[in-house]
């Protein structure tokens, strides 16, 4: 088979995929339609990878309007294409119809959702809601040193900014009784022990899989310093363990602790409790209780699924069906929440919205739309196969949707004035929108100009320019000297256009950029009169939203 067929069978279908994925390609999509179509290329599968990846990343180099032209000329080829079974996002999980589903998002309340909190949650609301079934929101909030009141409020403004609506909000700090009840009937089922041991002879013993004499405690002794940990004990110094297998193969397994002593106050419940259940009794006793059936969660608490569903059945709990994804990654962006909370304490991010991050806040702020964020996420599917995406993976489906509505207005940074000889006063009318109509803005204009710096640094003798949707005019002996105003003499000989600014009429302004830095300039008069929050675009410049009128600081969204 010749790789030049191969080759042009995988840029098509990259450009279909492209197309209905907004200007991305996914090369694992498009590997099973390149073999569908040509099942010989399955042979030489290594061959035929590494040309359907030069393919990808060739159309993946495109711009969106490039990838929609060029998609015309494999019409025929890709309705050639054997006709595929659309599956479900949820097929693989098997769940028949008519079948109960109760699914759960639950998110410490310990730092602001990102990216991955909102793939994660998405994945759980649209599983409930494609078979009818209940979605529950429910805090984990059972470590009060980490558990704040302002990431409650958070959580929940977030979430239902991106769309998701909670048939339930639930707390696990309201069923610490639950949680008392429990660990005591373990207890008194010789399934769990009081350890005294110090936190790192614990770890130590974990790891070499040996037991502590603390296993071999009666129950009344285990009942005991039970008490005690309610009521005196101090921090650290006891645990309540499962008494599992210490050898066992998956080091989860070996006596975890279920309960410890944290003595700081709780948002929720203040002084009333002072032992807390570990985050595996939580989980597993929170979904048991709480009837959920079906899990998806990012794949780090895989080994964690063999000891919850222990959990479960020690306690005579419903089993939940649990499914792992690969973990959510950024190119060069931190989601750690300890390590942003670190960097914000050492103001080397402005806040939990920081451009440079991917909270949820961030997005929104720099005016990331929620429909975006939504199709971005589940595009990305289910996978175990772990992939790092890029900010341009996430701007192309923010930009499809911005381009459709953004009004335009003109931004002149760090600005020039420059006269033109000849040009006359006029009244020019600029369009807020390219296709659509959305009104138009009028700009009165005479000699005098606003330019970027970087353009009058750029002018070279002879060379022919343009204001954009203005006039030409054409640089002699270091003058600028009137041309024409129509668009066509530029188009048979111009050099560069450029956007700008009347001297009058016009209002200082600031872009906070991507990088945290700010851009001052000048931009229309028209600015005034948008609304807080509003997205437009500064032509040549890039989407921003409108974040202080009354300092009218803008946000840089993206290009």
């Amino acid at each position: 088979m010749e790789n030049n067929k191969v080759h042009e069978v995988a840029k098509a279908f990259a450009l279909l995929n492209a197309v209905e994925h907004g200007g991305k390609a996914n090369p694992g999509a498009v590997v099973g339609r390149v073999i569908s179509f040509l099942p010989g290329a399955r042979e030489r599968i290594k061959e035929t990878g590494r040309i359907i990846k030069e393919a990808v990343d060739e159309v993946n180099r495109m711009g969106a309007d490039e990838q929609k032209e060029l998609i015309k000329r494999y019409e025929e080829l890709i309705n050639k294409a054997p006709k595929r079974e659309k599956k479900g996002m949820f097929d693989f999980m098997g769940i028949k119809e008519g079948e109960r589903v109760v699914t759960a998002f639950p998110p410490e309340p310990s730092k602001y959702p990102h990216l991955g909190h909102a793939k994660a949650i998405l994945l759980n609301y649209t599983l409930a809601k494609s078979y009818n079934g209940e979605f529950i929101l429910r805090f984990e909030d059972t470590n009060p040193a980490l558990a704040r009141e302002e990431f409650y409020k958070v959580h929940l403004e977030e979430y239902s900014w991106l769309g998701i609506k909670a048939d339930r909000v639930s707390y696990a700090s309201d069923f610490m009784e639950r949680f008392y009840e429990y660990a005591e009937q373990l207890i008194n089922e010789g399934l769990a022990y009081v350890c005294s041991c110090p936190r790192e002879r614990i770890k130590t013993l974990r790891e070499k899989g040996e037991e502590c004499s603390c296993r071999g405690r009666s129950t009344d002794e285990n009942i005991e310093l039970w008490g005690k940990m309610k009521k005196e004990a101090e921090e650290g110094s006891l645990v309540l363990r499962l008494k599992i297998d210490m050898k066992h193969p998956n080091s989860t397994m070996r006596d975890p602790a279920i309960m410890r002593i944290i003595s700081k106050p709780h948002p929720r419940k203040g002084d009333k409790y002072r032992v807390w259940p570990a985050y595996d009794f939580e989980n597993s006793v929170m979904d048991g209780v709480q009837g959920v059936t079906h899990r998806l969660r990012s794949k780090e608490f895989e080994m964690r699924n063999e000891l919850q569903r222990h959990i479960q059945g020690i306690l005579h709990l419903p089993l939940t069906n649990i499914y792992e994804f690969a973990r959510f990654n950024l190119e060069g962006v931190e989601s750690s929440g300890r390590k942003i909370r670190e960097l914000i304490e050492e103001g080397r991010l402005r806040g939990w919205d920081d451009p440079r991050l991917t909270t949820l806040a961030a997005l929104k702020r720099r005016g990331f739309l929620p429909e975006a964020i939504r199709n971005f996420l589940l595009s990305t599917g289910i996978t175990k196969s772990e992939s790092v995406l890029t900010w341009n993976d996430l701007i192309a489906y923010n930009r499809r949707l911005l381009d459709e509505e953004a009004r335009r207005f003109f931004f002149v940074r760090d600005p020039v004035r420059i006269e033109i000889e000849g040009a006359e006063e006029r009244v020019i009318h600029l369009r807020m929108h390219p296709t659509k109509e959305l009104g138009e803005r009028t700009i009165r204009v005479s000699s005098s100009f606003y330019v970027e710096r970087a353009d009058f640094s750029s002018f070279k003798e002879g060379k022919l320019y343009r204001l954009m949707h203005c006039l030409n005019f054409v640089v002699k002996e270091g003058r600028f000297v009137f041309h024409s105003t129509d668009y066509e003499p530029y188009r048979e000989k111009g050099d560069a256009i450029m956007h700008w600014l009347p001297i009058n009429g016009v209002v200082k302004a600031g872009v906070m950029m991507d990088d945290a830095e700010v851009i001052n300039g000048i931009a229309e008069e028209g600015i005034r009169n948008l609304e807080e929050g509003s997205i437009i675009q500064f032509e040549r410049f890039g989407f921003c939203r409108l974040d202080n009128k009354k300092e009218m600081l803008f946000w840089f969204t993206h290009k």
